[in-house]
């Protein structure tokens, strides 16, 4: 079989013995006083990198869009590949499937055939690679560093160099650029492409960002990667765009953590004979379900499936009490909500929690159209569409990490689904929202017109696919004529930022773009990374934006290493 790949043979990690778990920051050094000593510097740290690299086992997702050619908006998606799965660095790059349920992790995207006359595949540890330069050697034996400029990556000042393989040096090295931080010299950003194309693999190109994420320790948080006119056979051309994340660095610990510094305040103990403390039946189911409930979240988020509480969840809890407030809804016990971490556009309820995915927030326009996707959540919820009571047992919930998503599934019938619809329309229409829906109605008729570009991204792999309200559709097309500006759906990661240590979800605060050209709105697409880089810090993070263009801080004669 003749496979695309984005895999780096004979450049993988070895095995190795155990390493301590290193997140304190390196030990002061001098300052670099020459370009050689910044590059020696550099080298070191890279290679420590990969050991602390190793040490770890993040969730890793992976979205390709094939691209076709469109006259009026330059290119479109054309069918998709998704994958999630936990990067296992013991015997070098691998991963373990998490939504391959039927290969057992052996072969985890399906042929490309789709596409292609022949059979293809793209493999997903090809993607993961990308984020080491060079696991076989990163050294000035095997390669020449050239210095370019100072440039500033959000609040992070680097160094940059172009990096060139030697002559000789072997196939799968790295061509291209890094950024280097001008504190510590540890590589934050890589972008090129690993040079010798074969006839039977092919190398990508992609940009490698790391994120800050403890004192001196800079771990891979975004991938890029894209081809628009790689010829692997005759008159055949492949022409994608993926987007690789990493999280999970540190699950588990980071609750433990907290749990250890709470400051706990005992209640006196009340008088029984002066309250009633005793459950009725019906209390009793709804305590039960609710235990079920929060057994399947607990268990979610110390996988890295679900973000612990912040700010995103906030926004939603807003949304939602204005739904309940002026639909006069009283609900026990209260509804909740919270954040898939994935990319996937898919909703559903855990009992009374109204989960949606990190994926879905990020492409939803307006207020109005997140209003919409929650009162049908609601829905659900005051229909009483309850949830598998089998939860309420612990030993249910203890399930390998690649059995999630065939262990666990929160679909609803379609006659369920046809009654939560009905019950958001009554809701909405006595919303805050009510004048606001022709951008929903937008929404999910383009998310209906491009399901069949974009499948794996709108396939829920727990719950259902969006739900489609008939009723919305019917006032779309009238706003988006009266204004060519009405964005109907924003590109993948326009809304949420993801710690990839911590899990938490931030919205991101970016400037106006003011006009937008219609080939600018790219609904539900892949776009490159741009992350607004700063340094480790236990202080409040401030407001900034969600990315910057380079600045150039100064002249390549005027950078001098070590110094501020």
């Amino acid at each position: 079989m003749r496979r695309v790949a984005a895999v780096v043979c004979g450049v993988l990690l070895s095995g190795g013995g155990t390493v301590a778990r290193a997140t304190a920051k390196p030990e002061a050094q001098v300052p670099a006083r020459t370009m050689s000593d910044v590059i020696d510097r550099v080298i070191t740290n890279e290679n420590r990198a990969i050991q602390q690299i190793r040490q770890y086992s993040p969730l890793v997702e992976t979205y390709i869009q094939n691209q076709r050619p469109d006259k009026e908006l330059g290119s479109v998606p054309a069918g998709d590949k998704y994958f999630l799965g936990r990067a296992d660095f013991s015997k070098g790059v691998a991963l373990v499937s998490l939504t391959d349920t039927n290969s057992k992790g052996k072969k985890i995207f399906a042929a490309i055939g789709n596409f292609f006359s022949f059979s293809a595949e793209f493999i997903p540890g090809g993607f993961l690679q990308m984020i080491f330069i060079d696991t076989n050697g990163f050294d000035k034996q095997h390669y020449k560093f050239d210095y370019v400029r100072r440039e500033f990556l959000g609040e992070v000042r680097c160094l940059v160099f172009d990096v060139t393989p030697m002559e000789k040096s072997g196939k799968g090295r790295f061509l291209g650029r890094i950024w280097v931080e001008d504190q510590d010299y540890n590589v934050v950003r890589f972008n090129g492409g690993y040079s010798g194309n074969g006839h039977a693999s092919w190398y990508f190109h992609f940009d490698s960002w790391r994120t800050n994420v403890q004192p001196g320790v800079w771990l891979p948080s975004f991938v890029y990667s894209q081809e628009s006119d790689l010829h692997y056979a005759v008159s055949k051309r492949l022409d994608f765009r993926a987007q690789t994340r990493l999280w999970g660095y540190n699950l588990g610990h980071a609750s433990e953590e907290q749990e250890l510094s709470k400051i706990l305040v005992e209640t006196p103990v009340q008088d029984d004979t002066k309250t009633a403390n005793d459950l009725t039946p019906i209390q009793a189911q709804r305590s039960w379900d609710r235990q079920a409930e929060d057994n399947v979240i607990d268990r979610f988020e110390r996988i890295g499936l679900i973000a612990p509480r912040g700010e995103v969840d906030k926004v939603l809890d807003t949304v939602v009490n204005n739904l309940e407030v002026t639909n006069n809804i009283e609900v026990e016990p209260e509804v909740r909500c919270r954040i898939l971490t994935v990319s996937t556009l898919e909703s559903f309820t855990i009992g009374h929690t109204l989960v949606l995915s990190r994926g879905l927030i990020d492409v939803l326009p307006d207020e109005a159209s997140l209003a919409t996707i929650l009162a049908h959540e609601l829905g659900h919820v005051v229909l009483g569409h309850r949830m598998d009571p089998a939860y309420g047992f612990f030993d249910n919930l203890l399930v390998d990490d690649k059995e999630t998503f065939r262990h666990f599934g929160f679909a609803r019938t379609p006659e369920e689904e046809r009654a939560a619809s009905e019950k958001a329309m009554q809701f909405l229409n006595n919303s805050p929202y009510k004048n606001q829906l022709g951008n929903a109605g937008l929404f999910l008729t383009a998310l209906e017109e491009r399901q069949k570009e974009i499948p794996n991204l709108i396939s829920g792999h727990l719950g259902n696919r969006v739900p489609v309200i008939a009723d919305l559709k019917t006032v779309a097309t009238a706003d988006q004529k009266q204004n060519p500006q009405t964005i109907v759906a924003l590109p993948l990661g326009g809304r949420v930022k993801l710690d990839p240590w911590a899990d938490k979800l931030e919205l991101i605060k970016s400037k106006p773009i003011g006009t937008i050209a219609e080939r600018e709105k790219m609904p539900f697409e892949v776009t490159p990374f741009m992350p607004y880089l700063t340094r480790f810090s236990t202080e409040p993070a401030k407001p900034i934006a969600a990315s910057t263009a380079a600045q150039p801080d100064a002249k390549p004669s005027e950078a001098q290493p070590g110094k501020p």
